[in-house]
Order: structure tokens, then C-alpha cells, then sequence
């Protein structure tokens, strides 16, 4: 069984909409805080990623379902399982909760790139590792 990560979030005003609930692309932002957290949980620092390998992680695609509304000052619980860990490229499961209701969720690919030419390359083997600990 994967290994499920877990980071919170806190609706602000400024992400809502007219209506008061959370404007949809903003899961795609608070979905983006936790994989990053969780890159950071895996002992993957991005700033040094780009120094040592200039590499980077782009997202390729993302697939998104809607089931609940969040509001102002709720607290999201999100989540977030690696699916498949490929050569260049990652695939995440990503869900936000309001309690045990399940809210929105997506899956997210996230390939790797050489930042010279913005092309894809493998994941340097020091991150892979990293990845299929956490």
C-alpha cells in the first residue's frame, strides 16, 4: 500500500468567490502546496535540485472532480499518494477533505526537465530513491 501524506490548509477569503465557496482552480494551487510539502517531507529540496542537477518538475496533465464545496475559514485536510513513479515523470492521486467529506479530487502528472531546453529527462536517481521512500 502506498504511503498516504496529509497537509493541511485553511480557506482565506481570497480564496473564495463571489458565491463564498472556494473557486475551483484553487484546489490545483492547494493540491501544488502539498506535493511540494511533501517534497520537502522526502528530503527533496527543489532550490538545490535546480543548483546541482538543473532540474525542475512541470505539471504535464491534471484530471480534477468536484463533489463538495469548501467555505470560508474551513480546514482542508489534503492527501496525496504517489500512483506511479515513472522514469521522468510522477503521477499523484490528490484529494481534499472537510472532515471525512471528500471535497475534490484529482490526479496530477508531473514530469521532470532538464531547465536548459525545458525537455523532459530522467528523474536524477537521487530523487527517485527519495520518492519510492516516502
Amino acid at each position: 500500500m502506498p504511503s498516504v501524506f496529509t497537509w493541511p490548509v485553511r480557506v482565506y477569503y481570497e480564496d473564495t468567490d463571489a458565491g463564498g465557496i472556494v473557486f475551483y482552480a484553487n484546489y490545483l494551487k492547494f493540491f501544488e502546496r502539498a506535493r511540494t510539502e511533501w517534497l520537502r517531507a522526502a528530503g527533496i529540496n527543489q532550490q538545490e535540485l535546480i543548483a546541482s542537477d538543473n532540474a525542475g518538475f512541470v505539471v504535464k496533465s491534471a484530471t480534477i472532480d468536484y463533489h463538495a464545496p469548501a467555505r470560508l475559514d474551513d480546514e482542508l485536510r489534503l492527501t496525496l499518494v504517489i500512483e506511479k513513479l515513472g522514469r521522468a515523470s510522477v503521477q499523484f492521486a490528490q484529494k481534499a477533505y472537510k472532515g471525512d467529506t471528500l471535497l475534490v479530487e484529482a490526479n496530477v502528472k508531473v514530469g521532470c526537465v532538464d531547465l536548459a531546453n525545458v525537455r523532459p529527462r530522467s528523474l536524477p536517481e537521487h530523487v527517485a530513491d527519495k520518492m519510492r521512500a516516502a
